[in-house]
């Protein structure tokens, strides 16, 4: 079948603006490449907002380039200076935690973006987005069983500690004269909430951690100082059996995460040996 001139001339129109498409994406990439390679040197020279642009210019150039995103983020994150809680420093923060979310739209598996996320909001004590940052992969069905364990353990880990800052305060902790420790009810009624809060959810996301991951040494661990939290709470009820009780399981606990951590340092020593051994 014969094409007409006019239909030759379409195609031929049609095949000079792929070709002219693809040759512009080939340009888009090098200048792309050429302003990466500018933004590396300024960000080793401490340039930090040259270094910034220069990324940002390589990823509009570059849309689908994921170092040039992970560029801008890590620039960004680099700004930010732990401990200073300036407004503007602060912000820097939640610029970075922007950045590395953008990367993670396009690329979920990045454990990069995903943990300098949760370092900068414990950075800038954003406790509230930390914890729903956590708790939404510790739910999300598409992670892994051992994620999942391991940000359930996380938020164990920090339900213990909420709870650990008020039974540890001097007038809740008490020793008694033959040095026999014992806990009494904090003053302030809220706290003993606070502290019967943050053990109850703290033993259940413990124990959700190790559904998903009966392996896991912080797990464990978190499970034996929750037990112990708990068993603080029944002494300050005055129930003593309970107490026994919950610090009975706490040494169970703390014996299975004793025999995780030799059997992980034994494993490490392993390693190690296999690295220094000479190659054949």
């Amino acid at each position: 079948m014969r094409l007409s001139p006019s239909r030759i001339c379409t195609t031929a129109i049609l095949v000079l603006f792929i070709g002219a498409g693809a040759g512009c994406s080939l340009v888009g990439k090098v200048r792309a490449k050429n302003e990466l390679n500018e933004a590396a040197k300024a960000y080793k020279e401490g340039h930090f907002d040259q270094a910034e642009q220069h990324a940002k210019r390589a990823l509009s150039l570059d849309p689908t380039n994921k170092t040039a995103a992970i560029f801008i983020a890590r620039i960004i994150h680099q700004q930010y200076k732990p401990g200073v809680e300036q407004p503007d420093n602060v912000q820097k923060a939640r610029d970075a935690i922007e950045a590395y979310k953008q990367i993670l739209q396009n690329d979920p598996g990045n454990e990069e973006a995903y943990k300098a996320i949760s370092v900068l909001y414990s950075a800038i004590r954003d406790e509230q987005h930390l914890r729903e940052w956590i708790s939404a992969r510790a739910n999300d069905p598409n992670q892994t069983n051992e994620k999942r364990g391991e940000a359930y353990a996380i938020l164990a880990g920090k339900d213990w500690d909420c709870s650990f800052k008020i039974t540890e305060q001097p007038d809740v902790k008490v020793t008694a004269a033959e040095g026999k420790v014992n806990y009494q009810k904090p003053k302030d009624p809220k706290d003993f909430d606070t502290i019967q809060r943050c053990v109850t959810r703290g033993l259940e996301e413990a124990e959700t951690a190790i559904k998903y991951d009966a392996n896991s040494e912080s797990a464990w661990s978190y499970k034996t100082n929750l037990l112990i939290e708990a068993a603080k709470i029944a002494k300050m009820n005055g129930e003593a059996d309970k107490a026994a009780q919950y610090e009975k399981q706490a040494e169970t606990a703390q014996q299975r995460a004793t025999k995780l951590a030799e059997e992980r340092r034994k494993k490490e020593e392993a390693a190690e040996a296999a690295a220094a051994s000479p190659t054949p």
